[in-house]
């Protein structure tokens, strides 16, 4: 449990690491955030297959396919229906066209920082059920992949609080409040399957799909939106196989 704690305040705390990137760089480019959210995308996209998605394979028993492929649907639909009740972070780019053109709106980026903090739900949780499974090296790398996604996304909050007009200092605290919706998350998945494993199997794939749709609906899509496409697929590319090498070699 003192493993998982901890894994849970480092998921959290990369968000926090990110948002003090943030204050340092406030005016980096696009395309170094495309870049780094596609290296991101490319560590949680080989995460969620070999650490969820095979694992939930490998557990299931005589139903393993019925329990991953429902699973993996029945995660993805849950962020679907979390992306209908708030926008998520493909909608940051319109978010900041309209400040320039409107000045200062705040509620509509408290707004856009909320849906960061519930969507951080889900990714929380998919760090927790890992740790139900008796593969301690993989549980931390799937946790090290999603902190790596939290790094960008802590970057990408701080410039629209900042535009307008909003404290440093209450800026860090909202970041800090959207990484600690992680640490939850995490201890929530960990004790989910603590209590209960037999449904692991259907959990980890559950945890796979709502990656795998926050990748594909979220994270493509944003380093796609600013003319850095080939330079982004060529960073989702290495940091699959970044992953898929330490895979590899923990055997």
């Amino acid at each position: 449990m003192e493993l998982v704690f901890l894994t849970a305040l480092g998921v959290g705390g990369a968000t926090v690491v990110g948002a003090l990137l943030g204050f340092l760089l406030k005016r980096d480019s696009h395309r170094f955030r495309d870049i780094t959210l596609a290296l991101a995308a490319g560590v949680m996209l080989a995460a969620a297959v070999f650490g969820l998605v095979q694992e939930s394979l490998h557990l299931g028993g005589k139903f393993a396919l019925l329990y991953c492929i429902g699973g993996i649907f029945a995660g993805a639909l849950c962020m679907n229906v979390m992306d209908r009740l708030v926008p998520h972070l493909h909608r940051l780019t319109g978010l900041e066209q309209e400040q320039h053109r409107s000045g200062a709106e705040l509620n509509k980026v408290l707004l856009f920082v909320m849906a960061i903090a519930i969507h951080n739900l889900p990714e929380g949780i998919a760090a927790g059920v890992s740790f139900g499974t008796e593969n301690v090296k993989g549980a931390m790398v799937i946790a090290s992949g999603i902190a790596l996604q939290n790094i960008p996304e802590g970057m990408v909050i701080i410039a629209p609080m900042l535009a307008t007009g909003m404290k440093k200092s209450r800026t860090f605290l909202i970041a800090l409040a959207t990484g600690l919706v992680e640490v939850i998350g995490t201890l929530l998945g960990y004790l989910a399957v603590s209590f209960s494993t037999a449904i692991l199997p259907f959990a980890l794939a559950f945890a796979g799909g709502t990656m795998i749709y926050v990748i594909s609906d979220e994270m493509i899509p944003e380093t796609h939106a600013h003319g850095s496409e080939q330079g982004a697929t060529y960073a989702l590319l290495a940091g699959f196989c970044l992953m898929l090498m330490v895979d590899f070699l923990l055997g």
